[in-house]
Formats: C-alpha cells, structure tokens, sequence
C-alpha cells in the first residue's frame, strides 16, 4: 500500500520535529458494516440530453431514454384513495427502520501509532463472525425462519385454534406434538451449524500475532487487535487487518506480498514501506514519534464483498408452492362439504371445523422429514471415500446439486496449481522440450568453460571477440552461441528478486537479513510479481545459470563453474497489460557492454523484432498446447546511443503534459529491429483430472463459465489447455469497447458467429451490460463456454446474478480465494476449494472440497441422488396426507356431512410417525443407478435441470393416487363390512397402514437392508399396539361408544377382506407402472437392464 501513501510533514509549537502520515486505516476488518449509499445512482432517474451529432448518429437511442416525470399532484381525499395511504405506510415502516436501525456515518478518522486509546471514536473489533445468530436471537430467529413458510404458519394456526372450545376436534397433543417435534429438530439442526461455524470463527481470530509495546512485544489474538496497534507480521504469515506498511527488516524497506485473498493471485507483489519510518534507527523509536494516520473515509472496492447468509434450495421453494395449491384444495373441500350441508346453523363454524377435519392434506411432516433426509445427504457426502475432505456446510440445500445448468469457476488455484514449468525453449531452427533440456544444459556449461578459460589466459582477449560477435549480426552463430545469448537474456529481462533466510538471532529489535556472499542455494527462494518470470529463472538456474543477488541498480549471476558475474541495471519498463511486454537495460561490468533485453507477447513483439518466418507459426503451435509464450529479443547499444536515449527519457519523464504519452513514444524508439534469440512455452499445470472433469460436466448439460482476474492471454491459454474449450471449436475474444456504438458493432460481429467460445474482459462486459444487458446475456448463454478476464470480484458475484436473473436457471460457483467469496455467496450453490490461498472461499462455501476433479462424484453421484430422493420423498409424505384426508371426506359424505373427524388421538400421530414414517424416510437410501453407472454416463444429469421429477404434472399424478386410493379403502371397508360397521375405523386404517407400507415397497427401485428393517419394524409396531391402543378404535369414540373386538381381528374373514381392499387400492397402480415402463422406460432403466 506504500504507493499510495502521500506524506505531509506538519510543523509543531514545540523545538521537536514530529512527522505526520497519511495513509489507509489499520486493524479494521469490518468496513462491510457500513454501507455507503452511491448518490450516482440517482442519476439513471434523470432524462439525458444529447447533442445533434447524437441525434444523428443513431435516432433510435432517443426513444430508449428516460421520460421526464411529468405528474400532477393529487390532493386530499383522491391523492389518498388513489394510493397515498400506501405512501404514508411505506414512510412510517421507513422512519421505524431508520430509527431502529440508524446508520453509522462514515468520515475520515486520524489514527494516532501504538495509540489505539486516542482514537475519537470506537471501531468494531477486528474478529470474523460468520455466525447467524447470537443467545438473544437465535430462538426468535429460527422461529422466524420456519414459520415464514406457509406450511409451518398454516398447522401453527390450526394448532392455536384448539384452544377455542367451539373449534376442537381432539386431542391438543394431536396438534402440537408434530409441530413441536419439527421444531425440536430444526432447533438442533441450527444449533448444530451454529456451534461449527463459532468454533471456525474461533480458530481463525485466536490465531497469534506479535504487538509492539513500548515495553516491547506481547502476544495477541487476532481479535483483539485494535485500531492503531503496531503489529509485527513475520515471514509466511497472513496479514490480519487493513494495515498501513510502515518498516521491514530489509535495508530498503521493500517486502513481497501475497494478494490472494483479494484478487486470486498468489504471486508476490513488492511494496516499499514509508521512508520516513523506514529510516528510523530501532523499532521503538516508532513510540518516540509522536505521529498519526489520516485516513479516507471507508470506500466500495475491492476488498468489500457481498454476502447472505440463509440460503433457501429450489426445492423448498417447490415445495412450498405445492403446500399453497394444497391449501387452495383444502378450501375448496371445506366449502363444498358445506355446501352440501345445506348452509344449516352456524355454518361458518362447521367450515373451520372442516378445515381443521381435512388440515392433513397438508402434511407437517413434510418439512421435518426434508429436514433430516438433508441431514442424511450431508452424511452421506461427508462419509464418501472417494471425495475425502469433502465438508457440507450448509446442511439447507444438498438436492441444489442435482440440477446445476451453469458453473462458473475461477481459474487460478480453481482449474490450476498456479504452478509454473518450464516446457518449451524454441530458437528457430531447433526447439528443446523436456526431454532435451541436459542438452542446454551442456552447451551453456561448455561456453562458460571457455569464456573462463579465455579470460583467465588473457583477461582482454574475451572483450574483442564479444564485440565482434555483437557488432556483426548478420554472421551465422553457432547452435552454442545462440544458446548462451537466449538463456542470458532470460535470466537478465525479469523483476525476480532472491531472497535468503537470514541465520541471525531474533532479539527484541528487528535486524537487518544480510544476504549470505556464498550465495547458497540451499536457502534461496525466487519473489516476483509473476509465476511465469519465477519458472524463467528458475529454468536458467537448473541448465547452469543462476540468479544469486539483486538490488535496485544491479543483479549478479552465477555461471555454471561458479563464476559470479555482475550486472548493473540501468534502466527498467515494466511490464503493463497495455504494452505486453516488460525490458531491461544492463551494463556488463566485465565487458562495458550495454544491451536492451524485452520480452513480451507475440502480438506485442512480432513488430519489434526483425523479420523472421517462423515466429507467428511456432506460437500457434504453442498455444494450441496450452503454453504461456514468451518472445525474448535483444538489442546491443553503444555508450552514445543510451547517452542519448537517457536524455531523451529523463526529459521526458519531467514533462507536465502528456508525460506517460513522451515517455513511451521515447521507449518505442528503442524497440526498433531487435534481434529475435528464441520463443519459451511455460505450463501452468492443471488440477488433477480437470479435463475428464469438465468433460463430464460438458456431457451432463452444464455450461461453464471461467471467470478470472488474469490477463486475456493467459485465461484463452487455460481455456484451451484444461479443454473448457475443445480443439474444434473457435475463439471469439470480444476486442475492447468503450463506448455504445462500438460494443453495438461487436455485439453485431459476435451475433454472427456460431458455436464458439466468447472470451471478454472485464471493462469491455462491463460497457455492454451498461448498453445492452438483456442482448449480450442471451448471445452468451448460447456459447458452449464462456471466459471472462482481469474480473472484479464484485463483477463475478454481478455475471452470476445475472444468469439468475436473465435464464431463471440454478447456478454454482467454484472457487478458492478470497476474490471468489462474493461469486460464492450470490450463486444458488457454492463450492470452496480449501488450497494454497487460504480457507476464506472454504469457510464462505456450502460445500468445501479438496480438488476440483470432486465436484463430477458431488454433482453427478450425490446431487442426483438427493435431489431425486427429496422429490420422491417430499411427495410421497403429501400422498401420506392427501389420502387420509379422502378418507375423512367420505366419511363425512357418509354420515351426512358431518364434522366429526374419522381418526383421533394417537391414530393421528401415531399415523404420520411410527406406523409410517421409517419406511417412507428410507425413500433416502433409494438410488435408480449405481455411483459408477452415473459416472459413466453423466448425460442422466440432464434430466434433472429440467425439474421433472418434482412438477406439478407428477404433483397431479400423486393426488389422483391418492383420491383412488382414499376412496377405496373407505367404500371398500363400508362395502365388505356392511354387517360389522362399528368395526370400520379398525378395517380401514388397518387397511390404511398396508396400502402405505406396500406402496413404499412399490415405489423402492434399489433395495437396501434398513428398508427391510424399516417395513418390518413398521408393521411390527401396528399389531403390537392394536392390543393397547383398542379404545380408539371405534366410530367417534365418543358418540358410538365402539370399542376394538380382539376376537374379531383375528378371523380369517377379517384378514382376506382388509387384504382384498389393500390389494384392489394398490394392484393397478403397480399394472400402469408396468406397463408404462415397458413401453416409456426412463432413461436410466436401460441402463440398468
């Protein structure tokens, strides 16, 4: 941050001379607290005005332009009738919300250092919270939660309504002991989540960190740093805060920082600490300054990011729709019943009781048993082998994995290893791959050799010879001498910095690490601002010549006989994504030689260098491999050309207009015929199995997305490398715009192209979603893959929202720094990689996994089988309510509509739990193929984003079951056992609980062992509490006074009728399943024949 921070010494009163800093708050960690409102924002509200070139240019625009407000205001009783009452409403729930919730506002804040007891006003504690609640709120909470689906707020009012005595049916357990068993068990579920993301919190703000006192260092937890502490952040540890960079142990004040957790990036950047604290003599003369940090008020950028934290699956949203139409249906009945009472009494509270009569078509069951089966996929994802390390932390929406259409994956760390090898060397007439590169290594051993031996016999006879080679070009070299000259230019023309681990004794005051002059490479680590100029030099360092030392005006190399040569750097051009190319100019101090070094893109450089017929081809050749390509020229000055060009160039520099403009025109002068030594090919290696991974994800319908912070060239190479974009298919790189009519040209361009990749930076994407959103969102999703570069966090989450918005499809995104946790947050399912960048995108994630390659198993295996598992579940317990519910209409029918409830009591609860519920639950261990088979064949995936398996077409199907079957089982029961009618509620629910047990049993497609336990145990519990439970088993316990007949269940007459109604209500339902998959199998049954 050095580079942004301006100083401004302020004089005191006193005789001593105190120095004043401006710069970035320190320790403050929770500036997403705050929201700033962008006064922008209402300026899209305001008609625009055009000039006449406008109006000429493109006359339709004006028709898209906001109308001015032209309204005339109402008064007095029509303003309030024609919608001021809404108006008065929406300003006092505002004016409550402002109250209650009153905005902190932002302003700059002075900072005093080593002082946090100064500061004017108190700042939040430096501590992460990703809990959801606290001890106050987490019951209020939760019950928010559950009850602001209708499902849970219908039975909570059904359940308040027995407490009236004119609307009571039965038993109040009969009511709140379901609800109050779904809430026990989604209260310890949250608790549960609740408890694992506070212990997380707790392991990151307990890590430890060094604090500078004026009594010298404490320990403290990362938590407890406070704005304007001194902390003293040690190699290889991550920074804890915004923090103002005020002194290293490096005698220039430099340091190499890792951004990861805000770009993605994990190479090292330099950053120079403030020279005026740099240069004070011992740590503790930082207390001696009496000195503060004035800081900007907090601003939106890039370290800010947007996030929720209750995540509601698709499914439940379904489900919760269905429950509506549910509740619709129960009305519908209510009514009916009424009306065909005759509108006789108080019909009105008839109406509620028969509301309260058919409330089971609303199953209260459905939600826990979501509930656990969701628990249960969890397990069952965390317990794989195949995928270990796997962690569900959002235990809501498991089934969201199961019908995935876009992924949208970062790059670096996500589908690579950000790691760096050398592949490629290539010189013209001969290219050195891996296998080849001892080769290298020999020429260049055998040409120092000789320039050592020629130098040591004759210490002026290596000088005449170098210039000559050097000053007549055009002479043919050697395979060797050509070697030496790329090599050499590739371990000059980089900003690569070796450091040594310093061997001194740590003390109280930070010391100085002096570089070691033996130059061990036993302790020598490479720091750059790229991993591709690390790969270079460490490529020069294996074939011989070795980067040993660099400072500010010179490097030293060392040669393969351990030769040290020297190198001073006279001038460097780093390297900009305009210009794609960075150079170097060095002055050899042995031979007083002067060179130019670049290297850059091959679009940047194939004008630079001299003419050559083989460059463009070998760099296609490359990059249809997946390799990063570097072009490496040179140029040899003599002492008046770099005489006149530094003139040139220092007036340039001091220029007042057009400075950047003067400076690169002086620099372009330079780039003129340089001599082209030789094109590398370095490989960012790719995750294991990234290829097949995606590959399947391709066969499975799902379209990905690469969104990225890196350069264009580099993400178009992974792009090809990882085959998100196959080798048939073509590349669209969207060229830059910036203004309307240029992106409406290449929109045009793009419109035309068929079945290729688009590739598109981030300021480009970002002009045409500002012109024209709705046009590029669809030509976009129409790709087979899409890449976007040098990608703002806050544009990722932005293209994920609007793939949301625009395609109304589920979303995923994968990723693995801290850059990726606002693209997590705003996807329908995010998944973190816990790798090199930290646990940030881990931690933030529903799912956290290992290794890319593990999503295929998480979507393909255990996203399938939840999402199909659910929907089978969540409408079988509706089947379990719609079908007692028909049971009591025709009971109703029967005895003249009356509202007395058919089933009471235990019958009841014991009905929706231990007569049916382990059997349905078990619908969880169901799977219509095994884990291998949807591996194998990952196009089964494609039927599951069309949502199928839980619409209102198999909605429907269900409830005519269900109709079939009530009826049924009650006419069935009043028709065989006319002569025994008191004992009907025994035959029919007997009936009953052998119609669901058997219909679990049909719907089963693979058979696991607890199933049969399930069944079994089931049925076991049902005759063994006929025995106990006799007193309920009588028509209207109350009214006819029926009791149950042991005697008379046990008759062979009893058993074969309740088995010819159970086998009537249940046989042709398994006919039509047979029928129709015999002759409309599903895709997966052919699989399994």
């Amino acid at each position: 941050m050095a580079d942004h921070i301006p100083l401004h010494p302020v004089p005191r009163s006193t005789q001593r001379r105190t120095a004043y800093y401006t710069s970035v708050p320190a320790a403050q960690r929770h500036n997403s607290r705050y929201q700033v409102e962008d006064e922008s924002s209402h300026l899209d509200e305001m008609p625009l005005m055009m000039s006449e070139e406008g109006f000429e240019n493109d006359e339709s625009d004006y028709h898209t332009l906001p109308r001015a407000r032209v309204s005339h205001r109402k008064r007095g009783l029509e303003w309030f009738i024609c919608g001021g009452w809404k108006f008065l409403c929406a300003s006092c729930c505002d004016w409550l919300i402002n109250i209650c919730r009153r905005k902190k506002e932002l302003k700059a804040r002075t900072v005093w250092l080593g002082c946090p007891e100064k500061c004017e006003e108190k700042y939040p504690r430096n501590a992460i919270k990703n809990q959801k609640y606290n001890f106050f709120t987490f019951i209020p909470g939760v019950l928010y939660e559950q009850f602001k689906f209708f499902l849970n707020l219908y039975f909570l009012v059904v359940s308040c309504s027995q407490f009236v005595p004119a609307l009571k049916i039965g038993y109040l357990y009969t009511y709140w002991a379901p609800l109050g068993f779904v809430l026990a068990v989604t209260m310890v579920r949250e608790a549960v989540d609740e408890f694992r993301r506070y212990q997380r919190d707790k392991e990151m703000n307990s890590q430890l960190y060094s604090k500078l006192t004026i009594r010298g260092k404490v320990q403290v937890k990362s938590s407890d740093i406070q704005v304007g502490d001194l902390i003293i952040v040690e190699k290889n540890q991550r920074i804890p805060s915004d923090m103002v960079f005020l002194r290293t142990s490096e005698k220039t004040g430099s340091c190499f920082i890792r951004t990861d957790q805000l770009d993605g990036e994990t190479d090292w950047k330099l950053k120079v600490a403030v020279s005026c604290t740099q240069r004070l003599p011992a740590l503790g003369d930082l207390f001696s300054i009496s000195a503060y940090v004035y800081a900007q008020k907090p601003q939106l950028d890039i370290h800010s990011f947007e996030g929720t934290f209750t995540r509601v699956g698709l499914l439940d949203l379904e489900l919760n729709q269905l429950t509506k139409a549910l509740f619709l249906a129960l009305v519908a009945l209510s009514i009916v019943m009424v009306t065909l009472q005759g509108f006789v009494g108080p019909w009105y509270r008839n109406l509620f009781r028969f509301l309260l009569l058919f409330s089971y078509i609303i199953p209260i069951s459905l939600r826990v048993n979501l509930d656990m089966g969701k628990a249960a996929y969890g397990w069952m994802i965390m317990k794989d082998d195949n995928i270990p390390g796997t962690v569900v932390r959002t235990s809501t929406i498991p089934e969201e994995l199961g019908r995935l259409v876009y992924l949208l994956t970062d790059k670096t760390g996500t589908l690579t290893q950000n790691e760096m090898i050398f592949k490629r060397l290539h010189l013209g007439t001969v290219s050195y791959g891996t296998d080849t590169m001892d080769e290298i290594q020999n020429h260049i051993v055998n040409s120092y050799s000789q320039m050592h031996s020629q130098s040591s016999g004759n210490s002026t006879s290596s000088t005449p010879s170098r210039k000559v080679q050097s000053s007549a070009p055009k002479v043919r070299k050697t395979v060797s001498s050509r070697i030496h000259e790329a090599v050499k230019a590739i371990a000059l023309c980089h900003n690569v910095t070796p450091v040594y681990e310093s061997h001194a004794g740590v003390t109280g005051e930070t010391e100085y690490a002096e570089v070691d002059q033996n130059f061990s490479d036993e302790n020598r680590t490479y720091q750059a601002s790229s991993p591709d100029e690390v790969a270079l030099v460490q490529w020069t360092e294996s074939v011989g010549l070795t980067l040993v030392n660099r400072d500010l005006t010179s490097m030293q190399l060392k040669s393969p006989g351990g030769q040290i040569l020297t190198y001073y750097i006279l001038q460097v051009f780093p390297f900009t994504s305009e210009s794609k190319r960075m150079g170097i100019i060095v002055r050899d101090e042995s031979t007083g030689e002067i060179t130019f070094y670049m290297k850059g893109a091959d679009v940047a450089m194939s004008t630079i260098v001299q003419y050559n017929d083989w460059l463009e081809e070998e760099c296609g050749n490359m990059a249809r491999e997946g390799l990063r390509t570097l072009v490496v020229a040179k140029k040899s000055l003599t002492e008046e050309q770099y005489q006149d060009f530094e003139n040139r160039y220092n007036q340039a520099k001091l220029s007042i207009h057009d400075r950047a403009l003067k400076v690169a025109a002086v620099v372009e002068s330079l780039e003129r015929e340089m001599e082209l030594l030789c094109l590398t090919g370095v490989e960012d290696q790719l995750q294991a199995d990234v290829r097949p991974t995606l590959e399947m994800l391709r066969n499975a319908g799902i379209k990905i997305w690469m969104l990225t912070g890196d350069k264009l060239e580099t993400a178009t190479c992974i792009a090809k490398s990882s085959h998100l974009v196959s080798r048939t298919q073509d590349i669209h790189i969207f060229r830059p715009v910036i203004s309307r009519g240029e992106a409406h040209l290449e929109l045009n361009a793009f419109r035309r192209k068929h079945d290729c990749a688009l590739v598109i930076s981030g300021d480009s994407l970002e002009v045409c979603l500002k012109y024209y959103e709705h046009e590029f969102v669809e030509l976009a999703c129409q790709c087979p893959a899409v890449v976007c570069c040098r990608c703002s966090p806050t544009q990722k989450a932005h293209i994920v929202k609007l793939l949301q918005h625009h395609t109304g499809k589920r979303t995923c995104a994968i990723g693995d720094g801290g850059n990726d946790v606002s693209m997590i947050q705003a996807a329908d399912c995010g998944i973190g990689i816990e790798g090199k960048e930290g646990k940030q995108a881990s931690l933030a994630a529903d799912f956290s996994i290992t290794q890319f390659k593990h999503i295929g198993r998480l979507l393909m295996v255990h996203g399938r089988n939840s999402y199909k598992r659910s929907a089978a579940l969540g409408q079988f317990v509706m089947h379990r309510g719609l079908i007692i519910s028909t049971m009591q209409a025709v009971f109703s029918s029967v005895f003249y509509f009356a509202s007395i409830p058919l089933y009471q009591g235990f019958l009841m609860v014991g009905y929706a739990t231990i007569y049916t519920m382990f059997p349905v639950f078990s619908l969880v261990l169901d799977q219509d193929v095994k884990p291998e088979m949807a591996l194998l064949y990952p196009e089964l995936y494609k039927d599951l984003t069309k949502g199928r398996s839980l619409s209102f077409k198999t909605f429907l199907i269900w409830v005519l079951i269900s109709i079939y079957q009530g009826g049924i089982l009650m006419y069935g029961a009043l028709l065989l056992f006319e002569s025994e009618f008191v004992h009907v509620v025994a035959i029919s629910f007997t009936a009953l609980i052998f119609t669901e047990l058997l219909m679990v049993a049909l719907t089963i497609r693979t058979w696991h062992w607890l199933m049969v336990v399930a069944e079994f145990f089931s049925l076991g519990c049902y005759v063994a509490s006929l025995a106990f439970l006799n007193e309920y088993f009588g028509i209207g316990r109350v009214s006819f006074g029926a009791f149950l007949d042991v005697a008379f269940i046990t008759t062979v007459t009893f058993l074969w009728k309740v088995s010819a109604i159970t086998v009537v209500s249940c046989l042709p339902l398994y006919i039509l399943k047979y029928l129709k998959r015999k002759f409309s199998p599903p895709s997966y049954s052919k699989l399994t024949s």
